[in-house]
């Protein structure tokens, strides 16, 4: 039997690891979302920025591709923990092709959490844990970009300011994880951005 919850409401970290403790995650599964950006090349590349990805293996093969004439824009992704790392990859990419145009979409994607009771015989119930991540999308071009479209910067800009916040809340969040015990702690704060793009709404499933 499957029971759903939350532990994104107002609760202090005692009181989620108490609720967790008899509980370990088994599996996390993420629902649909909505692509923020429309009308992109069928065969544009995407990089996929996850956690535990290398920065040096990612932008290896990001900036072999973009140095290709017949490469003209490139996508970054990722959402949790990785967002940070991939607006570290943007300004690394910014970096090494000073003409780049971009546009920033910021986004939350629903994740869900499976919990299996530890002691399979103390009677509880599965749980479902849903939670809501911040994620980012960033498109880099060669060519020119709609300067009218919310969340573009033009090529020379850069987001120092937007690393220092997000590394700081990566830093806090697994403050708060070594803290918490072994329940996944909660998603009530979530990154600023200053490009000015809007946050997207993910589609309901």
């Amino acid at each position: 039997m499957y029971r759903e919850g939350t532990l994104a409401g107002p609760i202090s970290i005692g009181d989620e690891h108490r609720r967790m403790e008899n509980y370990k995650k088994t599996k996390i599964v993420e629902k649909p979302c909505l692509h923020p950006f429309t009308n992109l090349p069928p065969d544009i590349i995407e990089m996929k920025v996850k956690d535990g990805s290398k920065i040096r293996n990612l932008m290896g093969y990001a900036i072999s591709k973009m140095e290709l004439d017949s490469v003209r824009q490139i996508l970054f992704t990722g959402s949790g923990k990785a967002v940070s790392k991939t607006i570290t990859c943007v300004e690394i990419m910014k970096r090494r092709l000073k003409e780049l145009h971009q546009i920033t979409k910021v986004l939350f994607k629903q994740i869900e959490e499976i919990w299996e009771p530890i002691v399979p015989e103390a009677g509880l119930d599965t749980l479902t844990v849903k939670r809501n991540i911040p994620a980012i999308c960033v498109l880099l071009s060669k060519d020119a970009l709609n300067p009218q479209e919310p969340g573009y910067q033009a090529p020379g800009s850069f987001d120092a300011f937007c690393i220092e916040t997000l590394s700081a809340e990566s830093q806090g969040q697994v403050k708060r994880k070594h803290g918490g015990g072994r329940g996944a702690g909660s998603t009530g704060k979530h990154p600023h951005f200053t490009g000015g793009a809007p946050r997207e709404p993910c589609a309901k499933s």
